[in-house]
């Protein structure tokens, strides 16, 4: 007590008032907590129970509090907290009277909460004007159904909320269901819950559950969740949109530089079968004298799913083929699977300690019920000794034959945690936070083993702080179309808002090739020479050159796909002369490329950005999705 005591007397004379952090507000029967995390982010929480209005957030934040940047004053109109950098007001509630005759079966049954929060020019930027807590019980729980209402004027733009691959860039008038939900039609979804106005805020939603947000429908912005206790979110300010993410990262990490073998060519294909094929690729590269930087070894390199080892049929020598693509200048990647049949060397061993996701009554879940995944147990990474458990076996079973980087797939996770339990709650309660815990904890663990290497992983799904793990993100199984293609851009572009620097895509798209062809013109690039790899699909050889093209410019560019070949001199001599260009010049671009990443790390601002991004003030721009 007498440290505190000391501490808040000196934060007196150097910087004022010592507040209490957070500040907790009485609001007829709501608790509203405030507190500071820079001048410029402030956390607001609102709840009718005191204990959960004023518990810290949730996951994915490393930010400190920091309640000498606030100054509060109370008036007869409610209370305000000032910093340098804004001013929130709360205001007061009336006593409630007695219901007349329609209330009593319409108003809501919620003490009320209003606030608004201004910039230094004193301009409204955000209006909240209501809350939710409708009760329910979700997978067995009595809980929450929790959300929050804020005015959207008519001239408003919405960015981020992570990866929607709907095609649309401004998110305005739209229902964005955000979880991470690998078979979502238009291509997997991924839940960031930031989303950056066009009115110089963003709100950082505090919650992992499954989460509705109706951003400018009919005039107001509606954030719901389905499991929660309280309604919990950062405001963030700032006078250009860098500002913003710099807040960002101050609240949930920087983005580190990756090494440089990330911003060159990444060759993988779904898959290659053998250490024979492999290396051949890559001596081909060599060869030809195409740039090439990462080999990758997908899936089924394994004996099983779970034995987390390498099948010396197909790869006999791993450690020798590491060394030979070493002494050709590439270095390697390879797929590990978080799941475990139920045959596999290891799996009573996890079941036996509760290593695995559960159902509700305390069994391994083994495979989904209601689609292909038929087999095998999820490894519960929100488990810390389970997560340890899997890395020490991946890293002496797999990553000491010499691999050099990670791909963390299915990180979804792909098994749907909804209706079943993780060690910390229910997967309803957490669906969208596994990427981050899974990710982060392997991430942690792989900078202990090789302190002298930056990380470097390959991952499918994220939440808030992923950006600090060392991924690098790309958008799933998506269709080989023109149509996939196009979606992709808009999707870049709002997933980079989220706070993601490093994203891209499977040039070329990950499913199988059709066997006719659906082109609307004759092809510009000749398929004759492509048979063997596009069959019919006669104008492939030009979409892949399109997206091969599109991706030398995205912050990272990986081929890959389920196609007999993948490699850039698999879709005719007209493509080969051209993808060859254009990965030399990617190349070219690496030293610029390489300082926009020094600048998204010491910033936090991403460097594939949207037109509105720039050109904050031109409203021509705010839809403009496909550049």
């Amino acid at each position: 007590m007498i440290g505190n005591r000391f501490v808040c007397f000196a934060a007196l004379l150097l910087c004022g008032p010592c507040l209490a952090s957070p500040v907790v507000l009485s609001r007829n029967g709501a608790y509203v907590a405030v507190e500071s995390y820079a001048p410029n982010i402030v956390r607001i929480t609102i709840a009718t129970d005191y204990g959960m209005a004023a518990a810290p957030p949730g996951y994915g934040f490393v930010g400190a509090a920091d309640p000498h940047a606030l100054t509060h004053t109370e008036g007869s109109d409610g209370d305000d907290f000032r910093t340098s950098a804004l001013r929130l007001h709360v205001a007061s509630q009336p006593l409630p009277g007695s219901p007349s005759p329609g209330e009593r079966y319409f108003a809501p049954a919620l003490p009320p909460v209003a606030l608004e929060v201004r910039n230094t020019r004193g301009e409204a930027v955000l209006d909240m004007t209501g809350w939710q807590m409708a009760p329910h019980i979700v997978n067995g729980e009595h809980t929450f159904q929790i959300g929050a209402g804020f005015t959207a004027p008519p001239d408003e733009h919405f960015y981020g909320l992570g990866q929607n691959q709907r095609g649309i860039l401004d998110l305005r008038g739209r229902t964005i269901d955000c979880k991470h939900f690998y078979d979502e039609p238009h291509g997997e979804t991924v839940c960031i819950p930031f989303m950056v106005s066009s009115r110089g805020y963003g709100i950082v939603w505090d919650n992992p559950s499954d989460t509705h947000v109706y951003p400018g429908v009919n005039g107001r912005t509606l954030w719901q969740s389905e499991v929660g206790e309280r309604v919990s979110f950062f405001v963030i300010l700032g006078g250009n949109v860098d500002a913003l993410y710099a807040g960002y990262a101050r609240l949930t990490g920087r983005t580190p530089l990756p090494p440089k073998a990330a911003f060159g060519l990444i060759q993988s294909k779904a898959r290659y079968a053998s250490q024979e094929e492999i290396l051949d690729v890559a001596h081909t590269y060599r060869r030809k004298g195409y740039p090439l930087d990462i080999m990758v070894t997908d899936w089924f390199y394994w004996t099983r799913m779970g034995q987390l080892d390498i099948d010396p049929a197909q790869f006999p020598d791993p450690d020798a083929m590491n060394r030979d693509l070493h002494a050709l200048g590439i270095r390697s990647m390879i797929s590990v699977w978080p799941r475990f049949e139920r045959d596999s060397r290891y799996f009573n061993e996890l079941d036996a300690q509760g290593f695995f996701l559960k159902d509700r009554d305390g069994r391994t879940q083994d495979g989904l019920p209601f689609r292909a995944d038929r087999a095998g147990a999820l490894i519960d990474a929100t488990n810390s000794r389970a997560l340890e458990w899997f890395f020490t076996h991946v890293r002496d079973n797999i990553l000491s034959h010499g691999f050099d980087y990670l791909w963390l797939d299915e990180t979804e996770p792909d098994l749907v945690p909804d209706g079943f339990f993780f060690k910390i709650g229910s997967g309803d309660r957490y669906h969208n936070v596994f990427p981050l815990l899974y990710v982060d904890g392997m991430s942690r663990r792989i900078r202990g083993y090789r302190p002298d290497r930056r990380v470097l992983i390959l991952a499918r799904a994220a939440y808030l702080g992923s950006q600090r793990t060392g991924a690098i993100f790309w958008s799933s199984d998506i269709d080989p179309s023109w149509e996939a293609l196009r979606r992709q851009i808009p999707t870049g572009l709002n997933m980079t808002a989220s706070g993601i620097a490093y994203w891209g895509n499977d040039i070329g798209g990950w499913q199988p090739l059709p066997q006719t062809s659906s082109a609307t013109h004759p092809p510009l690039i000749d398929p004759s020479d492509a048979r063997d790899v596009v069959g019919h699909d006669d104008d492939y050889p030009e979409l892949f050159t399109r997206w091969f093209e599109y991706g030398t410019f995205l912050p990272t560019l990986r081929v890959h796909g389920e196609r007999k070949h993948t490699e850039i001199w698999a879709y005719g001599r007209q493509a080969e002369a051209i993808l060859a260009r254009y990965d030399r010049l990617r190349y070219q671009l690496i030293p610029y490329i390489y300082s926009l990443a020094r600048h998204t790390y010491e910033s936090g601002a991403p460097f594939m950005r949207a037109l509105w991004m720039d050109f904050p003030g031109d409203p021509r721009v705010a839809d403009i999705g496909n550049e």
